[in-house]
């Protein structure tokens, strides 16, 4: 598929201190962190940045899983990055009430299960009211099995509905740093040559071109490709440093008795499963598949869309929900250290450094592991391995939630006067872009056309579209509705919304016809390989099963 072309410069001959391979969230981490050091830095990602295992998690920022498979350590930074989330992305991160719903057959007990959640209390030093928790709890345990003695827990954790956009603004952090970005680039190889990395040999395929740059320090920090992108470059290995393991979820509308609380409860075979209200409807997952494909062509197989199916029926037989109620599944790969016995999610998830010198290959390093929660931790770990200094964050004392409601107000205001916005466009912007809602808010303000939402049923407009274009390195469209301003993950959007959207862009892009149809077709094709509509013979799940 031919991607539209850019006009970026051409890299070829030039030398960076630092050239991070991967645009998820560790990689754009990597690169604000480096760049904000001082480093010239390079990132390379070869499809979109956070279009892999970013944006097909469960997206949240947990701490009790970590802690429940006895991985203290990882509790720990986890909780602690959450911290600074939640304190710095307040419009992204934000904190979560959630129940921890087991049944008698579950292999956790109570009392192991209060113990685990006392500890974690004081880890997190989470306050939450449990009394708040009351009409959640008793509007779960109407909806639950009633042929089942349930005992439900509750706790506060936290949640980032959109990673993508976390990704975005980490992004634009970096190129503001100094960082040169560069999506829809693929590594060909690692330039190694008299024992040591010395740069990269890439294909920009937006110009169909093939550049070669020099570094001093190469970071594959590529996810699920780190072993590939080894093999590519002839980096001889004596074992693989990932243990890919697929986690797939579903997505499905609001159904009567769904939790408007996410819940954290097992699966039909006793594995860990989260029920969480997002983005207007219900997620469901994940499963924990050992994989070992190609982490660019994953998806969920039948049987584990069944699996989530059965498990949600049999968590909320009231519920009468069916594979036909599914509006999609996704799956991705998460990038595990290595595990010969290829028990997958058994696996700690702390996150490892992996210096190639041990290889015979001298200032290549491989980042393996981590999570959304962790991710700035392993940029600072990343950076002091390569002798940049990287300070700890400082601690700060939670925000009051009133005073940030009513600050939040105000700044909604302003948006809607500096846009000549609606309360409802300007708070959806808000939300989504934080900050740089001004910046979007006074691009609105041009003409009518960039104040039109995208589709007749967002409240999002066509100016955060071409910000995105203008200043968060999208090219194709599926950037843009996928990820920067991703209503293309909402309830409502169909293939209707795609042309509508595409239309509206095009009118202020300046887009021929020829070119909205190529932007559309590319679009629709992006979304239903992410999104799979499951099968018909995907078999109605009930609660007997």
């Amino acid at each position: 598929m031919q991607l539209p072309s850019t006009n970026r410069a051409a890299l070829a001959g030039q030398h960076f201190q630092v050239a991070v391979i991967g645009g998820g969230i560790m990689g754009v981490a990597i690169a604000r962190a480096c760049a904000r050091a001082g480093k010239r830095t390079l990132l390379v990602e070869q499809h979109d940045f956070a279009s892999g295992t970013t944006s097909r998690s469960s997206r949240m920022l947990s701490g009790l899983r970590p802690l429940e498979q006895g991985e203290l350590a990882f509790a720990r930074e986890s909780l602690r990055e959450r911290e600074s989330l939640l304190r710095e992305r307040t419009h992204l991160a934000c904190p979560a009430h959630f129940l921890l719903a087991l049944n008698p057959r579950s292999a956790r007990s109570a009392l192991s299960a209060r113990t685990a959640l006392w500890l974690y209390r004081r880890m997190a030093g989470d306050g939450a009211d449990s009394a708040g928790f009351e009409m959640e709890r008793k509007k779960l345990e109407r909806a639950l099995d009633a042929g089942q003695r349930w005992s439900i827990f509750d706790y506060e954790d936290a949640q980032c509905e959109f990673p993508e956009r976390l990704v975005a603004e980490w992004l634009v952090e970096a190129i503001a740093a100094g960082a040169v970005a560069r999506n829809h680039t693929q590594v060909i190889a690692v330039d190694v040559a008299h024992g040591r990395a010395r740069g990269l040999l890439l294909r920009d395929w937006t110009r169909n071109t093939e550049e070669k740059i020099e570094a001093t320090w190469v970071i594959n920090a590529s996810g699920p490709w780190v072993d590939r992108v080894c093999q590519r470059s002839s980096v001889k290995m004596h074992r693989p440093m990932v243990s890919g393991v697929r986690g797939s979820h579903i997505v499905l509308p609001q159904f009567p008795g769904a939790p408007s609380t996410a819940v954290y409860t097992e699966a039909v075979d006793g594995r860990p499963l989260y029920v969480i209200p997002w983005n207007e409807q219900i997620l469901v997952g994940a499963t924990h598949v050992p994989d070992t494909s190609d982490p660019g062509k994953v998806h969920p197989v039948a049987d584990e869309i069944d699996y989530l199916l059965r498990s949600l029926v049999a968590i909320f037989p009231k519920a009468r929900v069916s594979a036909n109620d599914i509006r999609h599944a996704f799956a991705g790969i998460r990038s595990l250290p290595f595990d010969p016995k290829g028990q997958g999610d058994k696996t700690g998830k702390q996150h490892q450094l992996h210096d190639h010198e041990e290889d015979n290959v001298k200032r290549l390093i491989s980042v393996v592991g981590g999570n959304l929660a962790t991710a700035t931790s392993v940029a600072r770990d990343c950076a002091r391995k390569i002798g940049i200094r990287a300070l700890e964050p400082k601690a700060a004392a939670p925000a009051d939630g009133s005073a940030l409601a009513l600050l939040m107000d105000e700044y909604v205001a302003e948006i809607a006067n500096a846009g000549s916005l609606s309360e409802e466009a300007s708070r959806a912007m808000a939300e989504w872009h934080g900050p740089r809602a001004m910046d979007i808010a006074r691009l609105a303000r041009a003409s009518f056309e960039m104040r039109t939402p995208l589709c007749p049923h967002s409240q999002h407009i066509v100016a955060e579209a071409v910000g995105a274009y203008r200043d968060e390195c999208a090219v194709t469209l599926g950037d843009v509705l996928l990820r920067r301003v991703p209503v293309a993950l909402g309830p409502c959007w169909s293939e209707t919304c795609s042309r509508e959207a595409a239309l509206r862009i095009a009118a202020v892009m300046g887009w021929n016809e020829e070119e909205t149809g190529a932007h559309l077709e590319a679009l629709e094709m992006e979304r239903a390989a992410f999104l799979r509509k499951p099968r018909a013979n995907v078999r109605m799940a009930t609660a007997a099963d």
